[in-house]
């Protein structure tokens, strides 16, 4: 007889953002545009910046103190640091490394995941798959990004979406909590160079001053509206992927978190389901596109804003570069 399938429960929930603001005004004057353009095309108002002297490892600390004061577990606890960034600390060590190094968790394996805007749902099945395959009951789930900080501020069309901010939740194979039911990824490859950081790996050469004049090392978005059309079809897919194996509808589903990347991609994504508009929890406006740590963040504010009660389906759901995209159905 094969033993019971750990089940895996979501015990704490936290998020940060850094205290200073860019709005669309202060964008406006480095592009000579208009802020209500950039409020008509990406739903953003405003994003946070980071201070100088915050890392994404910074990030992440304040956002799993919080989730871990939630959870009612230590540094001590840990046994597992799974960080989702695209903006490391450092390229080596992880900026896992330099988390687990801030909280002091000396007994737990710590290491990051890259899939873009979606490492949090990625990051959350490599601690899932962990925890049901090893010894593992306590795991702490980053997502941070520093965004303002890899951008062309001369890229009108890229460069008006970005910010910084972190979130991250406390797994635990104790009963009770929120149960993670299912996770989906999926990635296609070939579309990766629709979004990328071409210089600073081994593809290219070390950075010179070339490279940096030619502003290799900051994010490009290429295709844009092919990107759009592409993101609204995966995101309505890993939707319905998560409800069909629990058996479940749509209807069934008390909200929807998804990764903020526009609010125009949310919005038709939503509309392609026939799924209501309120019932999909978005905070764009105030914080613009944080990549993989978007949806994080959005789970702890509508957690804590009392949104969820226990028994609701919530899926979260995100699309990004690699390319990369994925659901996690979890029973509140």
């Amino acid at each position: 007889m094969e033993p019971e399938m750990k089940r895996i429960f979501i015990k704490g929930t936290g998020s940060y953002l850094p205290e200073g603001i860019i709005t669309n005004q202060d964008v406006a004057r480095m592009i000579q545009t208009d802020g209500e353009w950039i409020k008509t095309r990406t739903g953003i108002e405003e994003r946070r910046k980071a201070r100088p002297d915050q890392a994404a490892s910074d990030l992440a600390l304040e956002a799993s103190k919080q989730a871990m004061e939630q959870a009612g577990v230590g540094a001590e606890d840990l046994d597992l640091i799974v960080m989702a960034t695209i903006t490391p600390d450092t390229h080596c060590p992880a900026g896992a490394n330099w988390l687990e190094a801030k909280l002091r968790a000396e007994k737990a394996v710590s290491f990051d995941v890259t899939a873009a805007c979606s490492g949090f749902i990625f990051a959350l099945s490599v601690a899932d798959k962990f925890m049901k395959a090893d010894n593992v009951n306590t795991a702490l789930v980053s997502a941070s990004e520093v965004m303002t900080r890899v951008q062309d501020w001369s890229d009108r069309k890229n460069c008006i979406l970005w910010g910084d901010g972190a979130g991250a939740v406390v797994l635990s194979t104790e009963p009770g909590g929120h149960e993670v039911k299912s996770i989906h990824l999926h990635t296609d490859g070939e579309g990766g160079k629709t979004l990328l950081m071409p210089g600073g790996g081994s593809a290219t050469t070390p950075i010179t001053h070339e490279s940096v004049d030619a502003k290799k090392h900051t994010l490009k978005m290429i295709k844009a509206n092919e990107s759009f059309r592409v993101a609204v079809t995966r995101f309505a897919e890993a939707c319905r992927e998560a409800v069909e194996e629990q058996g479940i509808s749509l209807s069934d589903v008390k909200m929807i978190i998804p990764h903020q990347a526009n609010l125009r991609i949310i919005q038709a994504f939503a509309k392609k389901l026939g799924y209501p508009m309120e019932k999909v929890f978005v905070n764009i406006e105030k914080y613009g596109n944080i990549s993989s740590a978007t949806v994080p963040i959005a789970l702890d504010e509508a957690a804590r804003s009392g949104r969820l009660k226990p028994g609701d389906w919530v899926i979260l759901v995100a699309f990004g570069g690699g390319l990369t995209w994925g659901s996690a159905l979890v029973r509140w």
